[in-house]
């Protein structure tokens, strides 16, 4: 059966491209190009994936993404983006989307993405009574141990946590591997035997925030056909993961902090308690002491969340730690391309390592994915990589796009800068002796 995709692209000629691919692959697709036409056809019309552009005519993809969440929790969105719009992708994640795409792409890197998104939903394709929503999220990837100092005294912390009953709140920005962290610790735990469930609070309309963590019982609600359980049930024995928590209404923080208080829960409808044993591991890019000062977080919430805290640093701090996710995320994307990229070249280790990553590792784990299924040989080229990564701002602010200077004269500039002018430590980036990259210096007029 023909999966019912509905696509918002206001560039036409692009939208009919992807429109023909998608059909080719067994898509049913329904094309408009605007947020307006999307919402009526959503209304009117049962979908099991919406792609849609970031920027549109009357709005953004973001407002389609909330109305979807709002009236579809459990379809899964799919954003695409353009040059330079990787921190909105990146907001459209917390905000419940699966994953972004960036512009340029070829047609076989959407469907890639669509296949992941249906790996982490299959029964809901084929099985309209599945009642959890995609609040409910991937199992994390392996956890990459590092050499930068802030990634051992982050190593340091989980495996002094992990074997604790403590409750864990992890910060970060967005895309720093906050939910990997989360699983790590669970892995460090007596629990590790017992599930892990882990929750995007931001992905939870909280009309049925209630129904979501506690249950509900068949009846209790227009809509509930059947028994359900909740997270807190679900992860009965082992560790529950609140991703986002900071996203919870005031509302939903008071029911949650009476379920971890009292170590039970009642489904909506029943008047019968049910105890619970869990471990409460959360999340947020925000800082919820400010959340706290403001009062739109309670306060006895948050201690409660936060017995033993964890900062996870950007990626742009942690530069020594690159190729060690370079290689991880590369293994990944090989093994799901059937492909055999060996690594990267020389002049994409410096771009990537002169680059900010806002979006982290999860930009990062994008970057390296595009790129395995556009190489043809055995290493990544400048080529396949986005422009975005390939654009750097350097100390006076000025930029440097390694697309249009990937000469050997702005390979030493950058190796200078990526080393602050250490030329001993450029030389080995670049891969040649002292000596050679004196001479280069002088060749090209570069002061010494």
């Amino acid at each position: 059966m023909a999966l019912k995709t509905l696509l918002v692209e206001d560039d036409i000629a692009f939208g009919k491209m992807i429109s023909t691919f998608l059909s080719r692959n067994d898509h049913d697709v329904s094309h408009v190009t605007n947020v307006k036409e999307a919402q009526e056809l959503l209304s009117n019309t049962k979908f099991q994936i919406c792609i849609t552009d970031l920027q549109l005519p009357d709005g953004s993809g973001l407002d389609l993404l909330a109305f979807v969440k709002q009236n579809h929790p459990q379809m899964p969105v799919v954003m695409m983006t353009g040059y330079g719009d990787v921190n909105t992708a990146v907001a459209a994640i917390k905000k419940g989307a699966f994953d972004y795409i960036s512009k340029p792409f070829r047609p076989e890197e959407l469907v890639m993405t669509i296949d992941e998104a249906l790996k982490v939903l299959p029964k809901m394709i084929h099985n309209e009574t599945l009642t959890q929503t995609t609040a409910i999220k991937l199992q994390p990837t392996l956890f990459i141990t590092g050499i930068d100092e802030r990634s051992k005294k982050l190593n340091e912390h989980i495996a002094l946590v992990g074997p604790t009953q403590m409750s864990v709140l992890i910060q970060g920005e967005n895309g720093t591997g906050k939910e990997v962290a989360a699983k790590a610790i669970h892995d460090a735990s007596t629990r590790a035997k017992e599930a892990f469930i882990a929750v995007d609070c931001g992905a939870i309309p909280k009309e049925i925030a209630t129904s979501e963590f506690f249950g509900h019982i068949k009846g209790s609600f227009t809509g509930a056909i059947e028994d359900k359980k909740g997270y807190f049930q679900a992860a009965d024995g082992g560790t529950l993961f609140l991703d986002e928590v900071g996203n919870l209404s005031y509302e939903n923080q008071v029911q949650l902090l009476r379920a971890l208080q009292e170590r039970q829960v009642k489904p909506v409808g029943s008047n019968v308690a049910i105890a619970v044993d869990i471990r409460i591991i959360s999340a947020t890019n925000e800082a919820l002491r400010e959340g706290v000062a403001e009062g739109s977080f309670r306060e006895d919430l948050f201690h409660r969340l936060n017995e033993f805290s964890v900062e996870i640093p950007p990626l742009r701090e942690r530069k020594e730690d690159l190729l060690f996710f370079v290689e991880a995320f590369l293994g990944q994307a090989n093994a799901m391309l059937n492909k055999n990229v060996v690594g990267l070249s020389k002049e994409v280790m410096i771009a990537f390592r002169s680059y900010h990553w806002p979006g982290n590792l999860r930009e990062l784990k994008n970057v390296i994915k595009r790129a395995v299924l556009l190489t043809e040989g055995s290493l990544i080229s400048l080529d396949v990589i986005p422009k975005e990564v390939l654009v750097i701002k350097d100390h006076s602010a000025n930029s440097t796009d390694f697309s249009k200077t990937a000469n050997e004269k702005q390979l030493i500039l950058n190796a200078l800068a990526e080393t602050g002018q250490n030329k001993s430590k450029a030389a080995m980036l670049l891969e040649m002796s002292r000596k050679t990259l004196y001479n280069k210096l002088k060749q090209y007029g570069i002061d010494g």
